[in-house]
């Protein structure tokens, strides 16, 4: 017996769909959140040796790189909303481009220097995860959860790639030229959207009208605000985020102070991102079978043994191994934070909730790396840093928990998506 159109699209639905999770993996790592993080530990010191700030002040960047494009993806969630994110994303990539091409031309001035990130959030904005993940979640039904993980795979790409490749450049040729290297990753991304990131095609709609069809079911932006499961996601990013962001961006600072070479802390920040990208995907299948937030509060109280191991001087071994529970813990967040917005909000408002959402890994993201670098300032070593990483951590991985049951909000009900 033939297969029925449904049944056929379910079983060829990834493969049918691998040019579109290619262009958003590529998004993903190289738009203006992607690698942002992990870039910056290698210019830490040479901008410091050169100006004379300190670990703190550097990272101040990515609390403006990061966190104002946190303020500004509600409204970026509410442009894809109604007019498809093609355009956006394109946009978007060119400005992270742009962006680091003017923090290569950094005078003395620290605000100056704060400027070049002021342009990565505002002309990348387009480029954030919720432009892709939202194409991502209109475009796969059966198996949302592992697509959306194979999409998202690309921080944890970046995270390989580009500590090793910003600490070369800088190390050989100076931070400069490391700036402008940089300023080469989002134009591959651009290339490779440019060719296969469409979409529009398919069940992308572009009006309010369509959005509110049964194409897109789900709730609106200010429903959602009303349910606890809002602010409990809310909480959980924010408080994850913190300490994620807190440690990786430090990661290299600390290994060297505690005696590893450069090249040695690149490479031990780099098994965060293999842990990321095997994590993600594997959650992203068991979140497709069974029952996500019990996946997640696993997965995201594990790094509390990392910090646990890295406030006590540990040997290469054990800080792959903390580099690699701090990875798998966020190479499930940000899977988490697309694949709950689509089963406890669904798609009618998607943009515009996971926006808001977003804030929460924006202000962590963007917050946490200058706080932990403050509290070293003061304190002397990373000590208290980790200790407060370690309360984060329990409290961001067991509050996910509380989101309880998935609603039945969405039509996909019909291929055997949305259940309890």
């Amino acid at each position: 017996m033939l297969e029925s159109p449904p049944q056929r699209r379910d079983n060829h639905e990834l493969w049918a769909g691998w040019h579109l999770i290619l262009a958003c993996a590529l998004g993903v790592g190289f738009g203006s959140v992607g690698f942002n993080t992990y870039a910056i530990g290698a210019f830490i010191d040479p901008l410091g040796s050169e100006f004379g700030w300190s670990r703190a002040q550097v990272q101040g960047a990515i609390a403006f790189g990061v966190g104002l494009g946190g303020l500004i993806a509600p409204f970026i969630g509410l442009l894809i909303d109604r007019y498809g994110g093609r355009n956006i994303a394109l946009f978007g990539l060119l400005g992270v481009s742009i962006g680091y091409v003017i923090a290569a031309t950094t005078g003395p001035t620290l605000w100056n220097f704060y400027a070049a990130y002021v342009v990565i959030a505002i002309l990348g904005a387009g480029s954030a995860p919720v432009t892709w993940s939202r194409a991502i979640a209109e475009r796969f039904f059966r198996h949302r959860g592992l697509a959306l993980a194979l999409a998202l795979t690309g921080t944890g790409m970046a995270a390989i790639v580009v500590p090793q490749y910003a600490v070369f450049v800088v190390g050989n040729y100076g931070w400069r030229a490391g700036f402008l290297a940089l300023s080469l990753l989002p134009l591959i991304a651009f290339a490779s959207a440019l060719f296969f990131f469409h979409p529009s095609k398919g069940t992308a709609r572009h009006s309010p009208s369509n959005l509110e069809s049964t194409n897109a079911t789900g709730v609106m932006l200010s429903e959602a605000m009303k349910s606890y499961r809002f602010w409990v996601l809310l909480s959980s990013i924010l408080f994850m985020f913190l300490a994620i962001s807190g440690i990786v961006p430090n990661l290299i600072p600390v290994l060297t102070d505690q005696g590893f070479t450069p090249t040695q802390a690149a490479s031990v920040q780099s098994a965060y991102g293999v842990s990321l990208i095997v994590a993600r995907v594997g959650i992203g299948w068991l979140l497709d079978r069974f029952w996500g937030p019990g996946v997640a509060a696993v997965v995201l109280t594990v790094p509390m043994l990392a910090c646990v191991i890295l406030m006590d001087n540990p040997t290469y071994g054990e800080a792959i191994v903390a580099s690699a529970l701090v990875g798998a813990a966020a190479g499930a967040e940000l899977d988490l934070l697309a694949y709950f917005t689509a089963r406890y909000f669904g798609l009618k408002s998607y943009g515009r909730i996971y926006g808001l959402l977003y804030f929460g890994v924006a202000f962590g993201a963007g917050f946490g790396p200058v706080s932990f670098a403050y509290l070293a300032d003061q304190t002397g070593s990373y000590s208290v840093s980790f200790q407060f990483a370690f309360v984060l951590f329990g409290l961001g991985g067991l509050s996910i928990l509380l989101l309880g049951r998935y609603p039945r909000l969405e039509r996909e009900t019909v291929h055997g998506t949305v259940g309890a």
